[in-house]
């Protein structure tokens, strides 16, 4: 998906909000241990009742990983399934790879040429040739790079300075725009960062930001859309637990779709005022 048939779509539905398919059989609802594929199911429902508020959906690998060759199986299936049913979603694979050359082309290959989801994380911190594979060759697809996020150790780098009193997630920014270009790269920038968004579009005033943490990680989405949003949106804010965790009971399909959709509703009022 091209940038042009994303804000087309941002447009469409008055919203630039991703769900995050972070699937933990520890939460999700009880009758759904009994199917013969729980995160399949639990997948499959939540996508069912949020499509309608969304542009985006983000599974993170991690939570497919920790179940094997079962939950592998799960995420090609919900790829699937959103390819044959929900053909204009954007579909993140929250992944983070990056690595050398060699290893960084495999997994180009995997995600965009076996799984063929739209875009991929990826972490910048080896350079160029480990970032670069993932631009080469997949016309339509994104490479989505960790720039600034919430957790607590990103003090530990991405903030610190050098001489010049550049900081870290300034300086990969303003490097991997040699790289790539709005057409193809994102960065993830953490919602908690709030008048950060400044710093960031002051760097990369074009590109689209995927931004996780609004919701049940306490971000705000007025302050994000206040200092990030541009003339297109350029964002694609992402909400986890906050939506698929809604409920843990029978109703927990229902109430997603509600809480996508008072999602959806705000970013819809604040798309009109801008």
């Amino acid at each position: 998906m091209n940038r042009k048939e994303l804000v087309s779509e941002i447009q469409k539905k008055g919203s630039f909000l991703c769900v995050g398919l972070d699937v933990d059989m520890k939460k999700i609802p009880e009758h759904l241990l009994k199917e013969d594929d729980p995160i399949f199911a639990f997948n499959k429902a939540i996508i069912d009742a949020t499509a309608p508020y969304c542009v985006a959906y983000k599974p993170n690998l991690a939570f497919y990983e920790a179940y094997g060759v079962k939950g592998i199986i799960a995420f090609e299936k919900t790829v699937k399934y959103l390819k044959e049913n929900y053909p204009e979603q954007f579909i993140i694979a929250d992944a983070k790879r990056g690595d050398i050359g060699n290893t960084s082309k495999m997994y180009a290959q995997t995600f965009f040429g076996e799984y063929d989801v739209d875009a991929l994380t990826v972490a910048p911190y080896m350079g160029e040739d480990s970032v670069t594979p993932f631009l080469e060759g997949y016309e339509g697809k994104w490479v989505i790079l960790l720039a600034l996020t919430s957790n607590k150790g990103s003090f530990d780098f991405q903030l610190t300075e050098d001489k010049a009193g550049e900081r870290l997630f300034e300086k990969v920014i303003r490097r991997s725009l040699q790289w790539g270009n709005e057409e193809n790269m994102m960065y993830v920038v953490g919602a908690t960062r709030g008048e950060m968004f400044e710093d960031i579009r002051a760097v990369a005033p074009k590109a689209f930001l995927l931004v996780p943490g609004v919701g049940a990680q306490g971000g705000s989405l007025e302050t994000v859309c206040e200092y990030g949003m541009i003339e297109d949106c350029g964002l694609l804010v992402n909400s986890s637990r906050g939506i698929i965790y809604a409920s843990q009971g029978e109703d927990f399909a229902q109430v997603a779709g509600e809480k996508a959709k008072e999602l959806q509703q705000q970013m819809s009022a604040i798309l009109e005022k801008k």
